[in-house]
């Protein structure tokens, strides 16, 4: 790119074009996020804007490269969306994603009552995703986040203090339940489900970018799957629900392995594309 002053609206075309050649699914609305990126302005900034600042020209590029590269746009901006939070993000965690929200979705249905909840515990937080959305809503909880990563717990916690929910939350570094005491109304996790021999065939941006810790649960996916059920039951309220997210065709083996393990699947919820994302959860009574 050329480091006169050019209009912005021919900026963006050549940034688009050159996204949609490297296979980028969405080039357009890209340019616009990765120019408003490098100017260090909003969507409203950018409409104001006739040409592209000479300083931001260099950063654009670099941005773009990255891109190209198919490193995620999230990490690029070191940010991303999640229900009505804005969470940083790092390469030590899941970018979440619009699927995930189905869980706090399901939530919603099965406690309508926002003072029905006084605690929440979030298994593999990652970015805090999950808990944070959760808190957000039921304004008399407090949260826990376990998450091995001590990097990524760190980062979750600075998420929880961006969106001013630090004060009803505390994070930790540690493997499931290691880490715990007590019990909890809501156990949340999206844990790893990924087999290990479809790795190599999910999206650049996932496969490279990603922690493969946190994608890929075995063999057959549903390792820590085996492993929540098994440990869930002493720290699950009695009458408490736990929420899962769940890979694409998942729902018979994940359900089989909670009532093996004592529990019911109350819920199944989908994403908009019709998949079942969420499985709900409590203890059966008759067990």
């Amino acid at each position: 790119m050329s480091s006169n002053r050019r209009p912005l609206k021919d900026v963006l075309i050549e940034v688009a074009a050159i996204l949609q050649a490297a296979g980028i699914a969405s080039p357009r609305m890209e340019a616009r996020r990765l120019a408003g990126w490098a100017i260090g302005c909003d969507a409203a900034g950018l409409l104001s804007l006739d040409t592209l600042p000479p300083e931001a020209e260099p950063r654009l590029a670099g941005g773009l490269a990255q891109r190209c590269a198919r490193r995620p746009l999230a990490l690029i901006e070191g940010k991303t969306g999640f229900w009505s939070l804005t969470l940083m993000v790092s390469s030590e965690t899941l970018i979440p994603r619009g699927d995930s929200e189905t869980l706090i979705e399901a939530l919603l249905s099965l406690r309508p009552e926002r003072d029905a909840i006084g605690s929440v515990l979030d298994l593999g937080t990652g970015t805090g995703c999950l808990l944070l959305a959760a808190l957000s809503e039921y304004d008399m909880a407090f949260g826990v986040g376990v998450e091995l990563s001590p990097d990524a717990a760190h980062l979750a916690s600075l998420n929880a203090r961006r969106n001013g929910l630090a004060g009803r939350s505390a994070f930790f570094s540690g493997n499931w339940f290691s880490a715990l005491r007590g019990t909890f109304d809501v156990i949340l996790s999206n844990p790893p489900y990924i087999r290990a021999a479809d790795l190599a065939d999910l999206m650049p941006e996932v496969r490279d970018y990603e922690p493969v810790r946190a994608l890929v649960g075995g063999q057959d996916g549903l390792d820590d799957y085996r492993r929540l059920f098994a440990q869930a039951k002493p720290y699950l309220a009695p009458d408490g629900i736990m929420i899962f997210e769940i890979g694409q065709g998942q729902e018979r083996e994940v359900t089989a392995l909670a009532e093996r393990a004592g529990f019911v699947m109350t819920e199944a919820r989908a994403d908009l594309a019709g998949i079942v994302r969420a499985l709900c959860f409590e203890i059966a009574t008759t067990y």
